[in-house]
């Protein structure tokens, strides 16, 4: 598990990655729990950066999904 805690001194706040980014460390964290946290306290710690990624990388899905029915609207409405 080395290098892959979650130390609250290096946290990024979630608010400011890109979808990549939220994906990829969603991806570590995930694999840091799957092996075990040594501490009750850090496994919460893990869960709880783990749930506000995937909230992120959700937002930013919704937000794709809105741009792509506004493309799909305004092509649409061009076409008429």
């Amino acid at each position: 598990m080395e290098g892959m805690t979650v130390s609250h001194e290096n946290v990024v706040d979630v608010s400011t990655l890109s979808f990549e980014q939220a994906r990829d460390e969603l991806v570590r964290v995930v694999a840091e729990l799957e092996q075990g946290a040594p501490t009750l306290e850090e496994s919460l710690a893990l869960w709880e950066r783990g749930e506000a990624l995937a909230a992120r990388c959700e937002d930013w899905l919704l937000g794709a999904k809105r741009r792509l029915d506004a493309a799909r609207t305004s092509a649409t409405g061009q076409e008429q």
